[in-house]
């Protein structure tokens, strides 16, 4: 399953000096990403901390975070002492078995998961563990992971992590030249009109002032294209399909919040009569569901199409408001 000694970084205990040897698939990789892959369990701020000061060697060599390893080089790792409060937290059993019954696919290169709703993809920020560290405790088998695109907090859905390198060169190669198909699930506020199939608004980030990052349409913002197409409508809401052809933050979110039917349930971009909808139809959590995600295989490629079903309280809330019709 994997070397012991790679296991958790965890408490004021620490362990010792680690000699690490770089194989095939790990060639290549920066070393930031190489050690979060290794230490599971250690933070963020650790890694970049000891990095920074120089504890963390290559060949004998001091290394910057973005250095590229190569196969055979040796990483030595300083004894990692971690106050209690910045270690990140074991995976409960609770969590482990989430995510075993979450997987949709897997394969050579990489892993399909159906993220829940609730759960970061990554820690930092005052999140304890996200996805990708509950993964990488609980995959020590695995020698690589890593996320190929991300999905907000409170979206759920399919998810694609990377088990090797060349996997996640060649699905970052694929986002880039838009060959891999995302589509979303969402449950926006009204009636959204049949004859607006797009939405194209540039973007940018800004400060909420509570230190808290959002987005919104701006003209000198970066160009911003989303597809919507009606799957169904309800008294005071619909169901719609949507399709984003760059991949901004928030940006499903904020195109239809733009245009006035904004996501039932946003607590950063929705409406007061949003909020009252979702309490009607017993809607708890954002309606946003990434619900197929198609891409070609990096070995083989073949055509992946992957699928996951709406958690049974989504499922719950349409029933709810077809029957309100």
């Amino acid at each position: 399953m994997g070397d012991k000694q790679e296991t958790q970084a965890q408490s004021t205990q620490g362990q010792g000096v680690q000699m690490l040897e770089v194989n095939e698939g790990q060639h290549g990789q920066r070393l930031d990403n190489y050690l979060l892959g290794r230490l599971k369990g250690a933070p963020k701020s650790l890694v970049y901390r000891i990095i920074r000061r120089g504890e963390v060697r290559v060949n004998k060599g001091r290394a910057k975070a973005e250095t590229r390893l190569a196969t055979g080089d040796m990483v030595r790792v300083p004894p990692l002492r971690l106050a209690p409060e910045e270690a990140v937290q074991e995976v409960s059993e609770n969590l482990k078995n989430l995510l075993a019954s979450s997987v949709l696919a897997e394969s050579h290169d990489w892993l399909a998961i159906n993220k829940p709703a609730g759960l970061a993809v990554h820690g930092g920020s005052g999140v304890k563990i996200g996805l990708i560290e509950a993964l990488r405790q609980v995959r020590y088998d695995l020698p690589f992971l890593e996320l190929v695109h991300r999905l907000d907090r409170d979206t759920s859905g399919c998810l694609l992590l990377a088990k090797s390198r060349e996997g996640l060169l060649a699905l970052n190669a694929a986002i880039k030249d838009k060959h891999m198909d995302k589509r979303y699930l969402a449950l926006v506020e009204g009636r959204w009109p049949a004859r607006r199939d797009w939405v194209a608004a540039p973007l940018a980030r800004y400060d909420a002032g509570n230190g808290e990052r959002r987005v919104r349409v701006e003209r000198d913002g970066k160009r911003s294209r989303t597809l919507f197409d009606v799957r169904e409508t309800f008294v005071r809401a619909t169901l719609v399909e949507a399709s984003p052809i760059t991949g901004r933050t928030h940006q499903i979110r904020v195109h239809a919040a733009h245009v006035g039917h904004p996501l039932l349930n946003d607590a950063k971009y929705g409406s007061h009569e949003g909020m009252r909808i979702s309490a009607q139809l017993g809607l708890e959590r954002l309606f946003l569901h990434a619900h197929s995600l198609g891409f070609a295989d990096p070995r083989s490629g073949r055509a992946i199409e992957l699928k996951a079903r709406l958690d049974p309280a989504l499922d719950a809330v349409l029933v709810r408001a077809r029957e309100a019709r």
